[in-house]
């Protein structure tokens, strides 16, 4: 089988989009017509990271139909809807390593980081990364499941576990960022304080519900996160990555002391750090704080339905979170308008 796919073929180069071969599925694996994908900023890492294997396929959420499976694969079966994710179903231990799914460019593996390329048409990947959903549920929106929910929401259920009444910040309130909150939302916590650099940016995240918003491009953000909390947060999330706030996190979080009842509050980071950092040990050991990352925290074939629940019930305006959409012929103007800051939300490519 033909498809039409975004593909680096060379790095430093734009992408290509040109038609790769799809072969029939092997034992473990489906193959699907995609719907939609979002447009992560991991893409962005990944067309810039020289040291990955060419010609990469590009996307690791997605949504579409399944339309062949093979003999071993029992989850789903052809014409189910599903979400495709970058997070395997099943535990591994240490980080997912790519594997050629089957799908060639003029005779070259493709490689996909997480064995998933949703910038195509169709995609063959193993099972193990798609869950079924209800034919329902809209298949276009639902394709940020696979991604920025899972990173966002997962974090907020997984990693901290936020409970009613207790304060979380989330600095940037892009995709990940913004699906946090409306986690944070949904679990009962308050004060939510979003940190961004745009003030609209922060309007935008009251409608995923924040109760406050800091633009640190004109104030210190930790101080402005005290003065709303005093003592500082029970949750700081870091989906940026970046040096400044990936050590703001952690002094935003509240202190602890000594005793086994005086914990201190946690700092997860989320977003792919861009450079190391040299971190105060003192800050967490003297306080009891936590500094913890998190990666994909999520058991997908339990949390895409709870996802998409809270998506039926109107908790999660998951509709919202799609502010741009583009045709796979305009995924480079999508890429650009991500790192120059003009997605409000998230991006969607409709396939």
């Amino acid at each position: 089988m033909k498809s039409k796919a975004a593909i680096q073929v060379e790095h430093g180069r734009p992408l290509v989009i040109e038609e790769i071969d799809i072969p029939d599925p092997g034992p473990n694996q489906v193959t699907v017509r995609n719907s939609a994908s979002g447009v992560c900023y991991s893409q962005v890492h990944q067309l810039r990271d020289p040291g990955l294997p060419r010609p990469m396929g590009l996307g690791h959420e997605g949504s579409g139909i399944v339309t062949h499976v093979g003999k071993e694969v029992t989850h789903v079966k052809e014409g189910d809807h599903v979400i495709s994710t970058w997070v395997p179903r099943t535990p591994i231990s240490g980080l997912p390593v790519s594997r050629p799914t089957g799908a060639t460019f003029h005779g070259r593996p493709v490689i996909a980081d997480g064995d998933v390329y949703t910038w195509s048409e169709h995609m063959v990947t193993f099972a193990e990364k798609v869950v079924p959903m209800s034919p329902s549920d809209p298949t276009d929106i639902t394709c940020l499941v696979g991604c920025a929910v899972l990173t966002g929401a997962g974090a907020v259920l997984h990693t901290a576990k936020v409970g009613q009444g207790q304060s979380v910040a989330v600095f940037g309130v892009g995709g990940v960022g913004l699906s946090a909150i409306a986690a944070a939302a949904i679990a009962g916590a308050d004060p939510i304080v979003a940190v961004d650099l745009a003030d609209r940016k922060l309007d935008f995240a009251e409608d995923f519900g924040a109760t406050h918003g800091v633009n640190a491009s004109n104030t210190d953000p930790v101080r402005a996160i005290w003065e709303i909390n005093p003592g500082g947060v029970d949750y700081a999330l870091d989906a940026v990555g970046a040096p400044a706030t990936a050590l703001q996190i952690l002094e935003a979080v509240r202190q602890g002391g000594p005793r086994a009842d005086n914990q201190g509050g946690m700092a997860v980071l989320l977003g792919i750090p861009v450079a190391d950092v040299s971190v105060d040990l003192n800050a967490i050991l003297l306080y009891q704080r936590h500094y913890c990352g998190s990666l994909g925290a999520t058991a997908p074939d339990t949390d895409f339905p709870l996802f998409l629940e809270w998506v039926r019930e109107g908790k999660f305006p998951l509709g919202n979170l799609v502010t741009n959409r583009y045709s796979l012929d305009q995924i480079e103007e999508a890429c650009v308008a991500l790192e120059e800051g003009r997605i409000l939300g998230r991006a969607i490519v409709e396939l």
